[in-house]
C-alpha cells in the first residue's frame, strides 16, 4: 500500500512539474533576482510531559521553505514550509540543530542553533527587568537559568494574557499603556513537567526620579530658579570623555545673589536606606569652583541636608561626589537644590556657566575624588596643591621603595632656601573628613633629618578660621616612618575639608625635600611590626630573654654615622652567659616575605668578628624556624647587617624575631646595641 501511495505521489509531482512548463515564456526575472534568505532564527518549544517532543519553528526573511537537520543522528532532514513547524522527539541531551532556508529560486542560507533537551526543572532563574531610561513606559526583560530551554513572560497589564516566548540571550520588550503597578511573571520551561517562576512588581511612573539623566522625552524636568540661577535642559554641547549622553542640564549663574541656584521637586521622597552618596557629572569653566548639593523636605525648607564639592578640572567632564552619610534618614527629602559657586554673585558669562548630568545615589565616592585615604596613586585624581611661604609640593616617584613604603607615587614638599618658618602646602578634599568614628590621622613621612616638627592642620573650607592642628616630631632620618596625629575630641560638625602640612615647622627653609604618603584615618593602637625603630612611646617592646642575656630599650649612646635616632635596643650578655644567650620579640603579625626576602639591622658592637645570629620562629611551633649568621666588621661604631632569607617559606608565618650576639662564645658582660630592623 505504501508503494502505491509513493507511486501516486511521484505521478502527481510529475504532472505538477510538467504542467508548470506552460509558464516558461513568462517574465520571472523578479524571482531570479530574489535575495538569499536572511535573519534566520528558530524557536524551540518542548512539551511539558517529559516526552522529549520539541516543536521547531524556523523563521527568516525571504525564505519559503526550510530543511531542518535535527542533529540527533537522523539522516533525512524535515521539510518545513515558511510559517509552519515540525515536531521531533529527542532524548535528553544537547544538540546542534541546523536549518537550511530556501528562497523562491532555490538559493539557500543556513544557520545552526544549540538545543538543550532536559527533563529537569530550570534552576537558578535570574530575571532582569529594567525600565528603559529613555521611555518610562517601556520594560526590557531578559532571563537566564540552568536547564531551561525557553521562557514565557506575562507582563500583567491585560486579563487572560497570552504569554510571549523568548530564549536565553534575548531581550524582550513591552510598552505599558499607562502608569501603574503591574505584576511581571516569567516562567522558565524545560523538557520536564515542572517549571520555575519569577514574579516582580513593576511600577510605571512618569515623574522626575533619581537618577537625573535628562534623557527621557516624557519627563518634565521643571527646575525653579532663584537668585539669578537659571537651569535649562539642552543638547550636550560637550559630548565626550566621561559623558557622551545626548542631554544635560545647564546652569547659568546671573546676578544679583551669591546664593543664586535652582531647585527641582522629585516625584517621591529620596530613599537613603541603602545608598547615601550622591555623584554628579559636572563640566566646570574653572578649577576650584564650588558645587553645593542640598536636599529639602517637600513642605518645610528648614528640614534639609547639604554638602559641597569642588571642581578639580576645567573645561572637561568630571564626576563629583557628595557624602550624605550623616543625613537624618528619619526625615523626608523630596527637593534637590543646586548652587554653583556659593558666595560669589554670577555675571551670566561663560565663567559662570556649568553643565551637569547623571545625578544619582550610590554607595561609594567616585575614584577621581580627592578623599581619605590620600595615596597619590590615582592618575584620575588631580592632586592640586596650594603652596605658601615658599614651599612647593608635587607628586613624584617614591625615592625609596622598600618595606616602609612600597608605593610608586608619593607627595614631595620642597622647603626652599630662605622659605618661611611656616612654609607649607595644602589640599582641598572633595568632602569633609568624617571624624564620627576615627579621630586620628596617620601619615608616612620621609625626612632628611630626625627631630623635625611635622605639623598637620585641618581647616573648614569656607572659613579657615575654623581650624585645628597637631605637631609630631619625626624620629628617623632618610627612611620612611609612620607618624600619627591625634585629633581625639575633634568637633566633626566643623566640616574640616582642607588638609595642610608643614615640615620642619619653626625653622627657615634650607632647600630640603620631605616626602609624605598614605594619609588616612585610624584609631588602632600601635602594633609591633617591622620596621622596628624603638622610637614609639606607646609600644611596650616586651623582650623575652634566655641564657642570661638581657635586652631593653635605651637612649642611643652613639648618635652618629648611620644611626642618629634617639632610641635603640641594648642586649647585655652577662659574665658566664650561655654561648646561645639571646632575646626575642613577638610581633603582632607574621613577617610578610611575599616580596622582600632580606632583613636589615643596624648594630653596634664592642668587638669585631662577633657572630650575630638572627632566628625567625613560628609563634605556635618554635620548631618551625629559620636562622642566618652575619659577622660584625666594625668596632665601637654603627654598621648595617643584612640577613638573606631568600627561599624562605612565607606560609610558615614567622612571627617571633630572635637575636643573638657573639653567638658561640660565653658572655663577658659586653653590651651590644641594635636598631632599625626592617625588611629590604
Amino acid at each position: 500500500m505504501n508503494a502505491i501511495k509513493s507511486f501516486f505521489a511521484i505521478t502527481l509531482l510529475f504532472i505538477t512539474v510538467t504542467g508548470c512548463k506552460k509558464m516558461d515564456t513568462d517574465d520571472v526575472s523578479f524571482i531570479e533576482s530574489a535575495k538569499n534568505p536572511e535573519q534566520l532564527s528558530a524557536l524551540f518549544e518542548i512539551t511539558q510531559d517529559n516526552t522529549g517532543n520539541v516543536t521547531i519553528t524556523p523563521n527568516g526573511t525571504g525564505a519559503v521553505s526550510y530543511d531542518v537537520f535535527f542533529g540527533d543522528g537522523t539522516t533525512i532532514p524535515a521539510k518545513v514550509a515558511a510559517g509552519k513547524n515540525v515536531v521531533h522527539k529527542y532524548a535528553e541531551g544537547n544538540y546542534n540543530v541546523k536549518m537550511v532556508a530556501y528562497n523562491v529560486t532555490g538559493k539557500t542560507t543556513e544557520v545552526t542553533r544549540p538545543l538543550t533537551v532536559t527533563f529537569r526543572a530550570p534552576e537558578n532563574l535570574e530575571v532582569t527587568a529594567v525600565v528603559d531610561p529613555s521611555n518610562n513606559y517601556k520594560l526590557d526583560v531578559s532571563a537566564k537559568a540552568q536547564y531551561e530551554t525557553f521562557f514565557r513572560v506575562y507582563f500583567g497589564d491585560v486579563p487572560n494574557e497570552i504569554p510571549k516566548s523568548f530564549n536565553e540571550g534575548e531581550t524582550i520588550s513591552h510598552i505599558y499603556p499607562a502608569v501603574g503597578t503591574y505584576t511581571l511573571r516569567v516562567v522558565a520551561l524545560s523538557g520536564g513537567a515542572a517549571t520555575t517562576e519569577f514574579t516582580k512588581t513593576i511600577t510605571i511612573v512618569d515623574p522626575v526620579l533619581l537618577p537625573l539623566t535628562f534623557e527621557s522625552p516624557t519627563v518634565n524636568y521643571d527646575f525653579i530658579n532663584f537668585g539669578g540661577g537659571q537651569v535649562t535642559v539642552i543638547n550636550n554641547p560637550q559630548s565626550g570623555g566621561s559623558n557622551t549622553s545626548s542631554k544635560v542640564g545647564r546652569m547659568i549663574k546671573n546676578a544679583p545673589e551669591p546664593w543664586g541656584g535652582s531647585v527641582i521637586t522629585l516625584g517621591e521622597p529620596i530613599n537613603f536606606s541603602s545608598n547615601k552618596i550622591f555623584t554628579m557629572k559636572v563640566f566646570s569653566p574653572r578649577v576650584g569652583a564650588k558645587v553645593l548639593l542640598k536636599v529639602e523636605n517637600l513642605t518645610d525648607g528648614g528640614v534639609f541636608f547639604e554638602k559641597e564639592a569642588t571642581s578639580t578640572v576645567a573645561n572637561a567632564w568630571e564626576e563629583l561626589g557628595f557624602d550624605f552619610s550623616a543625613i537624618n534618614t528619619s526625615n523626608s527629602y523630596q527637593k534637590v537644590v543646586l548652587i554653583f559657586d556659593l558666595g560669589t554673585p554670577g555675571d551670566g558669562s561663560a565663567n559662570f556657566t556649568w553643565l551637569f548630568d547623571d545625578l544619582k545615589l550610590t554607595n561609594s565616592l567616585p575614584d577621581n575624588q580627592l578623599k581619605m585615604p590620600v595615596t597619590f596613586e590615582s592618575a584620575a585624581i588631580n592632586y592640586a596643591f596650594t603652596n605658601f611661604g615658599n614651599a612647593t609640593s608635587t607628586v613624584v616617584n617614591n625615592p625609596q621603595v622598600n618595606a616602609g613604603n612600597a608605593s610608586a607615587k608619593v607627595g614631595r614638599l620642597n622647603k626652599a632656601n630662605g622659605a618661611e618658618v611656616w612654609a607649607g602646602s595644602f589640599l582641598e578634599l572633595s568632602s569633609p573628613i568624617n571624624f564620627a568614628t576615627l579621630q586620628k590621622i596617620k601619615m608616612k613621612v620621609w625626612s632628611p633629618k630626625a627631630g623635625a616638627v611635622v605639623k598637620m592642620k585641618l581647616e573648614n573650607l569656607a572659613n579657615p578660621g575654623i581650624n585645628i592642628e597637631r605637631d609630631v616630631v619625626n624620629t628617623t632620618a632618610n627612611a620612611w616612618e609612620e607618624l600619627v596625629f591625634d585629633f581625639t575630641g575633634i568637633n566633626n560638625a566643623n566640616n574640616y575639608q582642607r588638609l595642610v602640612v608643614f615640615f620642619d615647622f619653626g625653622n627657615g627653609g634650607d632647600n630640603s625635600n620631605y616626602y609624605f604618603d598614605d594619609i588616612n584615618l585610624t584609631d588602632a593602637a600601635e602594633q609591633l611590626v617591622l620596621p622596628i625603630t624603638f622610637q614609639s612611646a606607646t609600644l611596650p617592646y616586651t623582650f623575652t630573654n634566655f641564657g642570661n642575656a638581657s635586652s631593653t630599650v635605651i637612649t642611643n649612646p652613639d648618635q652618629s654615622g648611620i644611626n642618629t635616632s634617639t632610641k635603640v635596643g641594648a642586649l647585655t650578655k652577662a659574665n658566664g652567659a650561655e654561648v646561645w644567650a639571646g632575646s626575642f620579640l613577638e610581633l603582632a603579625s607574621p613577617i610578610d616575605f611575599s616580596v622582600l626576602k632580606t632583613v636589615k639591622i643596624k648594630v653596634w658592637s664592642p668587638k669585631a668578628g662577633a657572630v650575630v645570629k638572627m632566628k625567625l620562629e613560628k609563634l605556635s611551633d618554635p620548631n618551625v624556624n629559620i636562622e642566618r649568621d652575619v659577622t660584625v666588621t666594625t668596632v665601637n661604631g654603627w654598621q648595617e647587617l643584612t640577613f638573606d632569607f631568600t627561599g624562605i617559606n612565607n606560609a610558615n608565618q614567622y612571627q617571633r624575631l630572635v637575636v643573638f650576639f657573639d653567638f658561640g662564645n660565653p658572655g663577658d658582660g659586653a653590651i651590644y646595641y641594635f636598631d632599625d630592623i626592617r625588611l629590604n
